[in-house]
Formats: C-alpha cells, sequence, structure tokens
C-alpha cells in the first residue's frame, strides 16, 4: 500500500498522471481542486479563499487517513507547496504503514503551462493562466516541499505520458 504525495505547479500534469496511476493500481486520488471547489461552491461566497483551501486539505487528511484504514493505495493530487502537507503525508504513511511516495512534475516551458491551462476545463478553484516571465517562473517551480529523508521522483511533463508512466509505476511499487 502506498500514499503519493503529487507535486507541481497548476498545469504540469498532476492530475492526468494521478488518473493514469489510478487506473493501473486501483488507488483513490483525493482532488484538491475539486474539494476545494466543492467548498467553494457550497460556502459563504465572502469567505477568504486561502481559508477555503485550508479547510479543502484539512478535508483532505480525513479522506486521506480513511482510504488508508482500508487498504487503499491514495494519490494525493496537489501543488504541494508547504511543509505540512509533507509532515502529514509521511505521518499518515507511518500510520498505516503505507509507502510514502512523492512525484514531482515538472514542465519548465512558461508558455506550455499558459496553453493547458487556457485550453482546460477550468474549476473554480483553478488559476486560468499565468504571466510570468520565464526566469521567474522557474524560480517559482522550485517552491514545491520535499521530504528530506524519501526518494523523490521528477517527471518531466513535457513529455508524452507514455514516456514516463512505466517509471512511476516501477518507482510506486519500489
Amino acid at each position: 500500500m502506498f500514499l503519493l504525495q503529487m507535486s507541481g505547479f497548476p498545469g504540469s500534469g498532476k492530475s492526468t498522471l494521478a488518473k493514469w496511476i489510478a487506473q493501473s493500481t486501483n488507488a483513490v486520488v483525493i482532488d484538491h481542486d475539486v474539494v476545494k471547489t466543492a467548498l467553494l461552491a457550497s460556502l459563504d461566497s465572502d469567505m477568504d479563499p486561502n481559508r477555503v483551501g485550508g479547510i479543502a486539505y484539512s478535508v483532505e487528511w480525513s479522506l486521506i487517513d480513511f482510504h488508508l484504514s482500508q487498504g487503499h493505495h491514495v494519490v494525493h493530487d496537489s501543488p504541494c507547496l508547504y511543509d505540512e502537507l509533507v509532515d502529514k503525508g509521511t505521518a499518515l504513511a507511518k500510520k498505516h504503514t503505507a509507502k510514502y511516495k512523492y512525484v514531482e512534475c515538472v514542465l519548465e516551458n512558461v508558455h506550455e503551462v499558459n496553453k493547458r491551462l487556457t485550453s482546460r476545463q477550468r474549476m473554480v478553484s483553478q488559476i486560468h493562466s499565468i504571466d510570468l516571465p520565464q526566469e521567474r517562473f522557474k524560480e517559482v517551480l522550485n517552491r514545491s516541499k520535499k521530504p528530506d529523508d524519501v526518494e523523490c521522483l521528477r517527471v518531466d511533463t513535457s513529455q508524452p505520458i507514455d514516456e514516463y508512466i512505466g517509471d512511476v509505476l516501477l518507482y510506486l511499487h519500489n
């Protein structure tokens, strides 16, 4: 059993990869955007979106804990920008004697990211586009929080998914 923490900038391919992993391993995907969008739709519209994001993470950790307790593989699809996410993920994996895994989806081309962001069917919680020069964008990419004591896998999602899905699945099962 594993808990996979996804990481990467919006539009980098996390959700696409999470779906492939779920199909290949029967894992449950807990998608931050799905939970946050549902909360935004049901809560007071004047509520601070950052506060809603924090509530969404609380719901997600409860769901992850439940699914791990049932013996399911779990994929947490989130940008992973906070140390707390790695800390909670590693703690839950340890609690349920699951392997903690971390995959970072990397797409370094700001124009390709924008193309993906503007062409996808966007949820309320998702950004529509970014307006950053390439150099600044590369700085932002390095904000993902990673565990210190776990081997992480970094995948170049500018490639077709067939080019890296095998490496990801091998990583998950080792």
